[in-house]
């Protein structure tokens, strides 16, 4: 059900953000990120080990350029996921990661996803981007704008290798990819 509230919520932004004058294209587009960024946490699993107090937030980071500004911020204001509050945090470089369970890897990186994703390597972070071929190297999902819509890439095999299990509620409406060299 969240996960048909957020496919029609980002239809309806998207649809309600081609009139908008004088704002920025992008804004609609983040918009819809934000809101889908916040509902995966609800179709994922982490390892017990990923929130080791209770009162341990949902972590949503951006690595690099900032494309949401303060969207994402106000899309999990007071938002909770089994009690857990949501945070969200930003980070120019992998290593001041910390705790993070959701992390969306700006443009700004897209040169070096494979770097990135290897300084990730055996941590239980859902790593998310819109570069392009993203999830074919090794990312786990990735949007895909396709005529106004945003379609999801999922690669289902760097999820399992970080102990992440992705409901088949999502992977239903994504393409599922296998990665390159595979």
């Amino acid at each position: 059900m969240a996960l048909l509230r957020a496919i029609l919520t980002s239809v309806l932004l998207l649809a309600r953000g081609a009139g908008l004058a004088g704002q920025t294209a992008q804004a609609p587009e983040y918009q819809v990120k934000a809101v889908f960024l916040f509902n995966f946490a609800q179709f994922v699993d982490w390892p017990a080990e990923a929130f080791p107090d209770p009162d341990t937030p949902v972590v949503i980071g951006v690595l690099g350029d900032d494309p949401f500004g303060s969207v994402l911020d106000r899309t999990v204001r007071d938002e909770r996921l089994g009690g857990r509050l949501f945070q969200v945090r930003r980070y120019q470089r992998v290593d001041e990661i910390k705790t993070c369970h959701i992390l969306f890897i700006s443009r700004s990186e897209g040169s070096r996803p494979e770097g990135v994703l290897a300084g990730l390597k055996g941590r239980s972070i859902l790593t998310v981007s819109d570069v392009d071929g993203f999830a074919e190297r090794g990312g786990m999902i990735r949007f895909v704008t396709d005529r106004n819509r945003i379609r999801l890439q999922i690669n289902l095999a760097a999820a399992e290798a970080a102990h992440l299990t992705i409901s088949s509620k999502l992977l239903r409406v994504a393409e599922i990819i296998t990665p390159a060299g595979r």
